[in-house]
C-alpha cells in the first residue's frame, strides 16, 4: 500500500507539471502564432495597400492579445472551439519506428487529449514488455557469470581438493552485464535516438538516464529505508566499492557538465566522447581495486570463498566491513580449502537442522527442502531480484515455487535412473540361486533350496542341476542329487530339497556346492549359479568369533547389527559376553557406548551386537573403535553343562571317549575376539552436499532449459505468495488471485511472444544475450517514437517527458526488485551498491556510446556534433547537488549510534531521512520541468 501511494503521488506530481507545461506550451504557441501573423502582414505589402495590411495585423494583434488575458481555461475552449490549426502550434516529425498518427491537422485539443493518453498507454504495455524480455536478458546474464571452471587447492592437511569456482569476479559482473541487463532500455535509447535524429542530439535519450539515476537514487533507496521490517537494519557490506561506484556516478554528470560548459562549450568533440566511453571500463577496474584492496597488497593471491548463494568466488583479502558496535568477524582466506570448507559446513548445518526438524523425511526430502532454504538464506543476485519482481507482477508467481519444481524434477531423475532397469518384461530370461549361501545343521535332515527365474518368463524353461562334493562328502555327510528343474510360463521359481546325514561324531564344519547347468535356449544363468551349503556339527558347541577384524560403517546407518559368527557346531546354549572400547571414536559422541551377553540357543550359529552410530553430519569424517567378545560359556540351565563339569574333575586317564569328546565340545573363542570399527561419512550425506553445491548456482533456477518449459511458463497462471519464501511444509497451497489473473493475461502476449527466444541451456545464454538485447533494442525505438508522439501532441518537450514519464516506466521493474531484495538480504549492497553503480554505466556507456558515434560521424562529414547545454546542464547540477545531500544523508545513518545502518533503524529516523530524500526527487522534478519551459532563467 506504501508503494501504491508513492506511485500515486508520484503520478499526480507529474500531472501537476503537464498542467503548468500545458498551458505554458499554449502561451508560446499563441506566440508563435503571432509572429507567423506578424510574417504574413509583411509578405501582403506587396499586393494589396499598406493601410488595409497595417487594419489586419492590429486587429489579429487585438485579438491575440485578449486571448493571452483570458484565464487558461477560456482559452482552452475556446480554442478547441475554433479548432486551432496544427501549424499554429506545431506538428509531430516521423519517427523511427512507429508510424505517425494521420491527420496531423487540423485537430482539436480533444483530439491531442485522445491522441495523448493513447500514446501513455501504449508506453505502459511498451514498458511491460520490455520488463519482460529484460528478464530473459538478465537470465541470459545470470547464466554467462555463472561460468566457473576447476581449480585445484591443498586442504588442511596438505590433500588436493578440486573445487569450481566462477570466473566472472562479483563485482565486475555486477558493474558490467549485471549494470547493462537492467540498464538496457536506457543505454539503448539514448544509442537510438542519436540514429533517429540523424546523429544529432536529442533530449529524450540523456533526459531518462539523468531522470533514472534521480529515481534511483531517490525513490528507491527511500522506499527500501522505511520498508525494512520494524526493528532491523541493513547495512552496506562493501563500503569501499559503494564509495567507489557512488563518487563516480556524482563525477560522471560532473564530467557531463565539463564538456558540455567549459571545455567545448555547446560542442562534443570525438576525444570527449571517447574519454566518457572509457570511463566506464575505468569504472570497473576502480571497482574491482577497492574490493581486492591491490593498492595496498602488493600482491594478489588466487584465493577463493563461498558466497552465501553457495558459489565459489573470487574472495576479498580483507575483512567483512560491519563497522560499528558490532565485533568485526574476519573471514580468513588464506587457505582456500577452509574457505571451501566452512561452505560445505553451511550445507551440513542445514542438512542437520532439518533432519532435527523433520526426522521421518529421508534425504532426498531433505535434499529438496535444503536447495529451498539455501537459496532463501543467502544473497542473491541482481538478476534473482529483478526477475523476482517482474515474475510477482505479471501472474508468473514466486520464483521459489521454481526452484521447488526444479528440486523435484531432479529427484524424479535421479530416481528414473536408478529404477531404469526395473522394468524386467524387457530383459532376457535368467535363472539363478536365491540366497547363494545356506548354513544347515548336521541334524537338520533335509532343506530346501530355492531357483528362481527373472526376466521374460512368459515361456517355458528349464535346467539341470547337481551337487558336487565339498569338504563334506556324498553317501557320509549329505545325500547327493541330480535332476531338472522346469519352469512353465508365468512360474518364476522352482524348489527341491537336500538330505543331511547326522552321526555323533564330531568333526569341522564342512561343505558341499550344488551347481546349475545346461540351460534351455534363450535362457541365461547368472550368479549365483553354484550355492554354498555348509553344514554345522551339532556335537560341539561351538567357535565363537567375529567375521572381520576391520568393519567400516557411514555415520548415517543409525544402528550398526555387528555379526558374532558360530561354527565349528551349534549344540547347547551359550553365553558370550561383549563391551565397547573406545579409540578415536569417542562413545557417547560418535556412537553408543555398549556391554552386554549375547544367548546362543541351540542350534543357533550367528547373533548380533546392535551398536548405535551417532550422526554428526559431517562431509569428511574417519574415527574408530573397538569391540571385544569375552570367554564363551554353557547357560546354567544347559544339560551339557553338569556332564562337562563331571568330566573336567576327572584325570585325564580316567576320561572315556565320550568324555573326551565332550571335553572337546566345550565352547571357545575363535582367533578374531576383537574387531574395529571404523566409522566414515555418510556417502550419500557427502554425494548430497556435492550435489547442493553444484546446484547452487542460481541461474539453474533463473534460466530455462528448453521451449516446453518456456512456453509452459508462459501459459501458466501461478499465484505470487505473499512471503517471499515458505518453509513450513504444512502449507496450503495458493491459487491464484483476481490481480494475478488480469496480470497475466494483460501480458500473455508478451509472455508468449518472448516464449520464442532461445532457452539459456543453449551455448551457456550467449544465443539469449544476443536475440534479447535485439528485442530490447526493436521495443526502445518504439517507446522512443511513443514518447516522442506523446510529448508533441500534448506540447511537452522531450526532457520532460523523458524525466517524468520513460525514467519511471524503465526503474518501475528495479523498484520492486531492490524492495525484496531489502527484505531479504542480511546487507543493503543489491539495493544501494547496485543502485550507485548503474547511475556511473549509465552516463559512461549510455551517453558515452552515443555521442562517441554522433560525434566521430560529424568528424567524418567535416561539421560539428551540437549539444545544447542548457536543459542538460541545468539537470546535471541539479542532479550532482541533491545526490551529495542524499549520500550524505547515508552516510550519517551509517555513523550515527541510534542507526548504524543506512537502511531500517528506528521509525522515526527513517522516515525522516526518507521525506528528505523523496523531496530531493520532487525539488529536482519541479524545478527541471521549470527550467525546460524557461520559467526560470539559468
Amino acid at each position: 500500500m506504501l508503494l501504491i501511494r508513492k506511485t500515486v503521488a508520484s503520478v499526480a506530481t507529474c500531472a501537476i507539471l503537464l498542467l503548468l507545461v500545458y498551458v505554458k506550451g499554449h502561451t508560446f504557441a499563441l506566440a508563435t502564432s503571432r509572429q507567423d501573423v506578424s510574417q504574413e502582414s509583411y509578405s501582403t505589402l506587396n499586393g494589396t495597400s499598406l493601410q488595409s495590411s497595417i487594419d489586419q495585423i492590429r486587429s489579429r494583434q487585438k485579438r491575440a492579445v485578449e486571448d493571452i488575458t483570458d484565464d487558461d481555461d477560456d482559452f482552452i475552449t475556446r480554442q478547441a472551439a475554433r479548432g486551432i490549426e496544427a501549424n499554429e502550434i506545431g506538428t509531430c516529425s516521423e519517427g523511427l519506428v512507429l508510424p505517425l498518427w494521420m491527420p496531423q491537422s487540423p485537430i482539436t485539443s480533444g483530439d491531442r487529449a485522445i491522441r495523448g493518453f493513447v500514446y501513455f498507454m501504449l508506453m505502459i504495455y511498451l514498458f511491460v514488455g520490455v520488463s519482460i524480455i529484460s528478464d530473459r536478458f538478465m537470465a541470459s546474464i545470470e547464466a554467462i557469470t555463472s561460468i566457473e571452471r576447476n581449480v585445484t587447492v591443498k586442504g588442511p592437511k596438505g590433500e588436493k581438493q578440486t573445487m569450481r569456482v566462477r570466473i566472472w569476479n562479483e563485482t565486475v559482473a555486477n558493474l558490467t552485464l549485471m549494470a547493462l541487463g537492467s540498464s538496457a532500455p536506457e543505454i539503448l535509447l539514448s544509442v537510438i535516438e542519436i540514429y533517429a535524429k540523424n546523429f544529432e542530439s536529442g533530449d529524450l535519450g540523456p533526459g531518462t538516464i539523468v531522470g533514472s539515476a534521480a529515481y534511483n537514487l531517490f525513490i528507491i533507496i527511500a522506499l527500501c529505508m522505511v520498508l525494512i521490517p520494524k526493528g532491523e537494519t541493513r547495512r552496506i557490506r562493501h563500503l569501499r566499492v559503494f564509495m567507489v561506484t557512488a563518487s563516480l556516478s556524482v563525477l560522471a554528470y560532473v564530467w557531463l557538465w565539463v564538456i558540455l560548459s567549459v571545455t567545448s562549450p555547446g560542442i562534443v568533440e570525438v576525444w570527449e566522447g571517447l574519454v566518457t566511453l572509457i570511463m566506464f571500463p575505468l569504472t570497473v577496474l576502480w571497482a574491482y581495486i577497492a574490493e581486492r584492496r591491490l593498492l595496498v597488497y602488493k600482491y594478489m593471491d588466487k584465493n577463493y570463498r563461498m558466497n552465501k548463494r553457495g558459489t565459489v568466488v573470487a574472495g576479498e583479502h580483507d575483512s567483512v566491513e560491519l563497522g560499528g558496535d558490532e565485533p568485526k568477524r574476519l573471514v580468513n582466506t588464506n587457505s582456500s580449502a577452509n574457505a571451501y570448507n566452512e561452505a560445505r559446513l553451511e550445507y551440513i548445518q542445514l542438512l542437520a537442522e532439518l533432519r532435527l526438524k523433520y526426522p521421518d523425511a529421508d534425504l532426498d526430502q531433505l535434499e529438496m527442502m535444503a536447495q529451498e532454504q539455501m537459496i532463501s538464506r543467502g544473497n542473491k543476485s541482481r538478476a534473482f531480484y529483478r526477475i523476482q519482481a517482474t515474475r510477482k507482477l505479471i501472474g508468473s508467481g514466486n520464483l521459489m515455487r521454481k526452484i521447488q519444481e526444479r528440486a523435484h524434477d531432479d529427484l524424479t531423475q535421479v530416481k528414473a535412473q536408478l529404477h531404469q532397469f526395473s522394468d524386467e518384461e524387457d530383459e532376457p530370461t535368467r535363472i539363478y540361486f536365491e540366497p547363494g549361501h545356506y548354513t544347515v545343521m548336521e541334524n537338520c535332515g533335509e532343506f530346501e533350496v530355492r531357483v528362481v527365474r527373472r526376466g521374460d518368463i512368459s515361456g517355458y524353461s528349464k535346467v539341470e542341476f547337481e551337487t558336487q562334493d565339498g569338504t563334506a562328502s556324498a553317501g557320509s555327510d549329505y545325500v547327493g542329487k541330480k535332476g531338472v528343474l522346469t519352469f512353465p510360463p508365468g512360474v518364476d521359481e522352482q524348489r527341491f530339497k537336500i538330505e543331511i546325514i547326522d552321526d555323533d561324531i564330531f568333526e569341522e564344519d564342512e561343505c558341499f556346492y550344488i551347481r546349475l547347468f545346461n540351460p534351455s535356449e534363450n535362457v541365461n544363468l547368472s550368479v549365483p549359479q553354484i550355492a554354498t551349503i555348509m553344514i554345522l556339527d551339532d556335537d560341539h558347541a561351538g567357535i565363537f568369533a567375529f567375521a572381520d577384524s576391520l568393519i567400516e560403517v557411514s555415520e548415517s546407518v543409525g544402528v550398526y547389527d555387528l555379526p558374532v559368527m558360530r561354527y565349528s557346531g551349534a549344540r547347547g546354549t551359550v553365553i558370550v559376553p561383549y563391551w565397547s572400547e573406545d579409540d578415536t571414536a569417542i562413545g557417547g559422541r560418535h556412537f553408543g557406548e555398549v556391554r552386554g551377553e549375547l544367548i546362543f540357543e541351540n542350534n543357533v550359529s550367528e547373533q548380533y551386537i546392535s551398536i548405535p552410530i551417532l550422526e554428526e553430519s559431517k562431509y569428511q569424517k574417519d574415527v574408530k573403535f573397538k569391540m571385544h567378545i569375552g570367554e564363551p560359556r554353557l547357560a546354567p540351565d544347559d544339560e551339557l553343562l553338569e556332564k562337562i563339569n563331571e568330566a573336567e574333575q576327572k584325570s585325564p586317564k580316567d576320561l572315556t571317549e565320550l568324555e573326551r569328546i565332550l571335553l572337546m565340545s566345550r565352547p571357545r573363542n575363535g582367533e578374531l575376539t576383537t574387531t574395529n570399527i571404523r566409522i566414515r561419512e555418510s556417502q550419500e550425506f557427502k554425494a548430497t552436499v556435492d550435489k547442493l553445491v553444484a546446484r547452487a548456482n542460481v541461474s539453474a533456477v533463473l534460466g530455462t532449459s528448453s521451449w516446453k518449459e518456456q512456453f509452459k511458463d508462459a501459459l501458466t497462471v501461478v499465484p505470487a505468495d505473499e512471503s517471499e519464501f515458505d518453509t513450513e511444509e504444512d502449507v496450503e497451497e495458493d491459487v491464484p488471485k483476481c490481480f494475478d489473473y488480469i496480470s497475466h493475461f494483460v501480458c500473455l502476449f508478451w509472455k508468449v511472444l518472448f516464449a520464442f527466444v532461445p532457452p539459456t541451456d543453449i551455448c551457456g545464454g550467449y544465443v539469449t544475450f544476443v536475440i534479447s538485447i535485439f528485442v530490447i533494442g526493436v521495443l526502445t525505438a518504439v517507446i522512443g517514437d511513443a514518447a516522442t508522439y506523446f510529448g508533441c501532441v500534448l506540447n511537452i518537450k522531450d526532457s520532460v517527458t523523458a524525466i517524468c514519464f520513460v525514467a519511471l516506466g524503465t526503474s518501475i521493474p528495479d523498484t520492486f526488485a531492490s524492495i525484496i531484495a531489502a527484505k531479504q538480504d542480511e546487507t543493503a549492497d543489491n539495493c544501494i551498491g547496485n543502485v550507485t553503480g548503474s547511475n556511473a554505466v549509465n552516463v559512461f556507456l549510455g551517453i558515452g556510446l552515443a555521442w562517441s558515434i554522433a560525434s566521430i560521424y560529424h568528424m567524418a562529414n567535416g561539421t560539428t556534433f551540437n549539444v545544447e547545454p542548457g536543459t542538460i546542464g541545468f539537470a546535471v547540477a541539479l542532479f550532482c547537488g541533491s545526490a551529495v545531500i542524499a549520500v550524505g544523508v547515508m552516510m550519517y545513518r551509517r555513523v550515527n549510534s541510534s542507526i548504524r545502518a543506512e537502511l531500517g533503524g528506528p521509525k522515526t529516523s527513517k522516515w525522516i531521512h526518507a521525506s528528505i530524500l523523496i523531496s530531493l526527487w520532487v525539488i529536482y522534478l519541479v524545478v527541471s520541468t521549470l527550467e525546460a519551459y524557461d520559467i526560470i532563467q539559468i
